[in-house]
């Protein structure tokens, strides 16, 4: 089957790899001109999606990985073509947020106070007259995580701070934020696939580890790893009755076909929804690949039709690890800190250990034939985000130890990963879950 992969900054571009592994004819576009070096050599690429509508026709898969284009998936289903990746409405759930609250109310889920501001000086004046309980900042558009901040004090002064240097910043200064009222709890999420009627697949539930440094200390990145599991017993699962399920009838209206997730804070007293992914997540998309046992173009084909699909799946536990250099996690690009063109090397790996690593910023030395050597990848970008390692068993330490023993095997000079994705779920996490019925 031709496949035409749509991605803005290889989100989910590992996808198109496994597409493409899977015997498909992939054609790769990547939006942002400075990610589309990564992947030389592993997927063929395209310049102009548009003028690849032809190609993949009405026969093949066309696929979006990341929202803003849910415009432009809405009118070529119009067309007859099969898309997958999410829906016009889709877009605006997750990028307005204040909107997607509204909506999150509207359908019965609990929801936290919230407010989108286009400027920072509203935000500041805000914080200043809505003391009482603190406030976390959010970027509006849900694409960078490293803005993000979770308050401590009632009174908002640590916010209001965060927020003036961010006003006097030249890269920060003209960003839209939200504020929205922390809530103490076990913040976990929750996915699954739609297919424009109904889900389809188990459901996903998450814990992301966001925090750069073990232990949830330093800042927030885009995401360092995470643990997640499957599920297929809808009717008594706490937090898919209470989020998901109760938004079937909107997602149906909006014709939303892709993975569709929400983020909540769970405590004794109910779920309260924060936020809505409705898009490929990352790094949950190589986990997903890792527990996933049944095709991807199957599947994903069967979404954008608006078909059924009996997906085979691992039982157990599945953790994710991230695997960066500088300057990740930091916005800023300095040019000092360039890694392009590092070699990634492999020690002592074997080619089952291959299906279980994920490539974002990594190409493919041309007329190299040394399958796991010393110069065969390389580092093909400069943000810092090389690639992801997956593995799943039966418990959270099982697991642990089958991820971070392949992670060893990965040698990148400068390398940083967290080494404890998982733990505070043993520690606290899962005996709060279980008390407050959101795990069987």
């Amino acid at each position: 089957m031709k496949i035409l992969f749509i991605s803005r900054d290889l989100i989910a571009g590992n996808l198109a790899y496994l597409l493409q592994k899977e015997g498909h004819e992939v054609k790769l576009y990547i939006d942002e001109k400075a990610r589309r070096h990564n992947f030389d050599n592993l997927v063929p690429k395209t310049k102009n999606w548009k003028k690849e509508i032809n190609w993949v026709g009405k026969d093949g898969l066309i696929i979006f990985d990341d929202v803003g284009w849910g415009k432009d998936q809405d009118k070529l289903r119009k067309k007859g073509y099969s898309v997958v990746g999410g829906s016009a409405g889709g877009d605006e759930l997750e990028m307005e947020r204040e909107f997607g609250m509204q909506i999150f109310a509207e359908y019965g889920l609990q929801t936290v106070p919230l407010k989108d501001f286009s400027n920072i000086e509203d935000a500041i004046i805000f914080v200043r007259q809505n003391k009482g309980k603190p406030w976390v900042i959010k970027r509006n558009d849900g694409q960078s995580k490293f803005i993000s901040y979770v308050g401590i004090f009632d009174d908002g002064r640590d916010v209001e701070s965060l927020l003036m240097n961010y006003l006097q910043n030249k890269y920060f200064s003209k960003e839209k934020i939200t504020l929205h009222q922390r809530v103490n709890g076990v913040e976990i999420g929750i996915g699954r696939y739609f297919n424009g009627q109904d889900w389809v697949g188990p459901i996903e539930m998450n814990l992301e580890h966001v925090r750069f440094l073990a232990g949830d200390l330093g800042p927030a990145t885009s995401e360092m790893g995470t643990l997640a599991w499957y599920d297929d017993k809808e009717n008594t699962n706490k937090l898919f009755q209470d989020t998901l399920e109760k938004l079937k009838p909107h997602l149906k209206k909006i014709d939303f076909r892709g993975d569709f997730a929400i983020n909540c804070i769970v405590n004794e007293t109910g779920a309260y929804v924060l936020e809505a992914t409705c898009r490929f997540g990352s790094p949950i998309i190589h986990l997903q690949s890792e527990i996933q046992e049944s095709p991807w173009a199957e599947f994903l084909l069967a979404i954008a039709q608006g078909k059924t699909y009996d997906m085979k799946w691992k039982r157990g536990y599945g953790i994710v690890v991230c695997v960066t250099v500088p300057p990740f996690p930091f916005v800023k690009t300095l040019k000092e800190s360039v890694f392009y063109g590092i070699n990634i090397y492999f020690k002592d790996l074997i080619e089952a250990d291959l299906k279980h690593i994920h490539f974002e910023e990594a190409s493919l030395r041309h007329g190299t034939k040394d399958e796991f050597g010393s110069a065969r990848y390389y580092i093909s970008d400069n943000r810092g985000y090389i690639l992801y390692t997956t593995a799943v068993a039966p418990t959270v330490k099982e697991t642990q130890e089958k991820v971070y023993a392949l992670t060893e095997k990965v040698i990148i000079p400068k390398m940083m990963y967290r080494n404890d994705i998982g733990t505070r779920f043993m520690k606290e996490q899962e005996k709060q879950l279980r008390e407050w019925g959101y795990l069987q």
